[in-house]
């Protein structure tokens, strides 16, 4: 799921919504591990009427006891009025029900619990059966409704959509919402004739006059894989499709749906989603497993996107695209959710995490593999060039806080599921999976991926599994020491906080290194509460300007049980050439050189910045203004850094160089020294607005085109005459025609 920045929003919505206390003492919420589901055989029936939005509901849940002794069976509900005399449960093929001897409803935990009045037996196959009725709510959870005004007529449309993760399956049908408790799933939906249903599986029959049910239709799909309760997805609708065939040999259905008016805006979808699903069928090595692929533009919708299997929901901004209408960077980000929520299908749908503590590596791997699939569907954004300053760079700001947490974090209610999906499941997942794909090598790492795919589909797993995986490949393909897992490594960044700066201390005379690890933090004036006594696997990467940049596997690490550590260098790295550490910006750490070093990179950058690579250039701003900022670089360094800018024409570095220096405006704005920090980024950015210009031009690429419009703004807020005298024009244009969109 791509979880847009609502956060706090969010959760303060969950909390009322679920009538859960802040500080609620509830733990105790998982399910009772003696039943396993099997299949979900569900009818719902939404009935969008004003005045009566609501749900009914039919389920019988096939299931096996796998653990002897208990007399109950405990499903998930919430805001579901279960009609208990319609309750059944039997063992499977038997006519002959099991005796109820309660029911009874723990709301805290969102428990409807059945007691029966025998046990139940280990191994035995059993059925339960009953009625409901549900709330069609408009809170954006669940099943509830949305909707829309049409563009001809000004009606307004109702639709039914789901959004069930994490955990309101069970706002839908009584169900097992937990992720690791996969089943299959036969579904029918019910519409009036002149809506469209739409749900995991390809529409198998339509059935007409259905019990008492006149004047609807019932469309019954096929049996799905088995799957989470938090995939199932289900769409009524007046929506409108466009049909595309993806490039794998039996022709999976491809479908665009949105809203009629919308229609023309899907072509952009359309052409991408086909060529990033053959990408990762190629990339996973696994065939996509379902016979179709839907993804639908939603009205109203609390996500970015959710990945259910086979019917992707986007917010309409995350999948439409309107030409000269929309923005360059709103083309990006379609891309990117759209790439993301196809990842998903393999990992998190295909192999799902056992429970919601490693929802980092769900979201985490998607985060970074959406750089790929947008990289392989449309090259000319150029969308893996921009890794370090989307995420990498970005979520360095929040993890070097003294409040960050861990990236796999045990978590039990709701609410506390709900919290984690926040930047440093996404951001630094996607980072830390990348640095370990560079320090396994892409081969290796592609090659261990499929064998874990492959040997646990349709099924749960948790993140030693990968691991396991992923260092027996490694092993064989000696990338790593025998004496050496990924688990070893990867531990060290998932259940600590933080991450690591890297010191670099040069010794010219012996031409020799020495390297420190700490925990990087912001504050550090003397105020910090930090008692961890941290140390990671580090991968150590270096060349010099103009060396081999295109390496990124590490020879060398400096490992958890080494504070610090001494490297020779080689013979050939003369005393006037600097060395550059984390190739690529490869490695989830800052790097700290001694003065010495650092003005000899000053110095290659003003000369010959283009000898560095365009990825470190980016990397040593943002770490030279971060170090400052933190106290441990003095920021007359960090500034003569970013003195080359003048002659910097790429994206990348500019927006490193651009986001350190708003905390800095931030800071000297009501200050004397804001008048020269003002010329200064004016000096900086006049050569690259000149070569820019103010107007696009045909001959923009994608970055250039990005950097434009940061450019702009920056000469506009520094006071660059010729910008303001553009913006200005442009406003009055605008004032004296306000009804032209520009």
């Amino acid at each position: 799921m791509i979880a847009f920045p609502t956060y706090f929003f969010v959760f303060l919505i969950f909390v009322i919504q679920f009538h859960i206390p802040l500080g609620s003492n509830i733990t105790d919420v998982r399910l009772p591990t003696h039943l396993k589901p099997e299949l979900y055989v569900i009818r719902l029936l939404p009935f969008l009427e004003p005045g009566n939005f609501t749900i009914d509901g039919h389920i019988k849940i096939d299931f096996k006891c796998i653990e002897d002794g208990s007399k109950n069976i405990t499903l998930h509900s919430f805001d579901i009025d279960v009609n208990t005399e319609s309750l059944v449960v039997k063992k499977k093929g038997s006519d002959t029900p099991i005796g109820v001897e309660s029911t009874n409803y723990d709301k805290e935990r969102e428990f409807f619990i059945t007691i029966l009045s025998e046990s139940l037996e280990k191994g035995v196959d059993y059925e339960m059966e009953m009625k409901f009725t549900g709330i069609l709510g408009d809170n954006l959870k669940g099943f509830y409704r949305s909707s829309y005004k049409t563009e001809d007529t000004n009606e307004l449309e109702y639709i039914a959509v789901t959004q069930f993760q994490p955990t309101d399956a069970r706002r839908a049908f009584p169900c097992f919402d937990e992720p690791g408790l996969k089943a299959k799933f036969k579904i029918t939906i019910g519409r009036l004739p002149d809506m469209e249903s739409i749900s995991n599986m390809p529409k198998k029959n339509e059935i007409k006059g259905l019990d008492r049910y006149t004047g609807y239709v019932f469309d019954e799909f096929q049996e799905s894989k088995p799957m989470s309760t938090y995939l199932v997805a289900m769409v009524v609708s007046k929506f409108e499709h466009r049909d595309e065939l993806t490039e794998n040999q039996d022709e999976t259905k491809f479908r665009i749906w949105a809203r009629k008016s919308a229609m023309d805006q899907t072509g952009f979808a359309k052409e991408i989603g086909p060529k990033i699903l053959k990408y990762f069928e190629d990339f996973f090595g696994v065939k996509y497993p379902l016979p179709k692929q839907d993804m639908i533009a939603i009205p109203d919708f609390a996500a970015g996107a959710m990945e259910n299997w086979g019917l992707i929901t986007y917010r309409e901004i995350a999948l439409l695209f309107k030409e000269k209408v929309s923005s360059i960077l709103s083309k990006q980000k379609i891309a990117t959710v759209v790439s993301h929520e196809l990842a998903h299908q393999w990992f998190g749908n295909l192999v799902t995490p056992k429970w919601w503590t490693d929802l980092w590596l769900n979201e985490g791997f998607a985060s970074y593999v959406e750089y790929l699939g947008v990289e392989a569907a449309r090259p000319e954004l150029k969308f893996m060039d921009q890794f370090v300053y989307v995420d990498l760079q970005h979520v360095f700001g929040i993890d070097a806080l003294e409040s960050s947490h861990p990236i796999s974090i045990p978590v039990k209610n709701p609410s506390e599921i709900n919290e984690i999906f926040d930047k440093i499941s996404y951001s630094k997942g996607a980072s830390i999976i990348r640095m370990m794909q560079h320090f396994l090598t892409m081969d290796s790492f592609k090659k261990g991926l499929t064998k874990y795919l492959t040997e646990l589909k349709f099924d749960a797993a948790e993140q030693d599994d990968l691991w396991r995986h992923l260092t027996e490949q490694a092993h064989i393909d000696e990338k790593l020491p025998k004496t050496v897992t990924v688990k070893n490594i990867m531990d060290t960044w998932t259940l600590q906080m933080g991450y690591p700066v890297v010191t670099i201390t040069r010794n010219y005379e012996l031409n020799t290194l020495s390297l420190t690890q700490e925990r990087f933090l912001l504050n550090t004036n003397g105020k910090s509460n930090d008692t961890h006594n941290y140390s990671w696997w580090i991968p150590l990467t270096f060349t010099t300007p103009g060396g081999d940049f295109d390496n990124t596997y590490n020879e060398a690490w400096l490992k958890k049980d080494e504070k610090s550590k001494q490297i020779n260098l080689p013979i050939d790295i003369k005393a006037n050439t600097p060395v550059i550490f984390n190739i690529q910006e490869t490695g989830y750490y800052r790097v700290n050189y001694d003065d010495n070093t650092w003005n000899l990179i000053v110095d290659n950058l003003k000369t010959k910045h283009e000898d560095i690579h365009v990825t470190n250039r980016a990397q040593i701003i943002d770490d030279a203004l971060n170090l400052a900022r933190s106290g441990r670089l003095d920021y007359n360094i960090s500034l003569s850094v970013t003195s080359y800018l003048a002659k910097e024409n790429n994206y990348v570095p500019w927006s490193s160089a651009l986001t350190g220096m708003s905390y800095l405006e931030k800071m000297l704005r009501r200050t004397a020294a804001y008048g020269n920090f003002k010329e200064y980024i004016k000096k900086l950015i006049t050569p690259i607005y000149n070569d820019l210009g103010y107007e696009p031009k045909d001959t923009d690429n994608h970055l250039e085109k990005l950097l434009r419009v940061k450019v702009i703004d920056w000469a506009c807020k520094v006071g660059l005459e010729d910008c303001l005298n553009r913006v200005k024009g442009d406003f009055d244009t605008w004032k004296a025609s306000p009804d032209i969109n520009k």
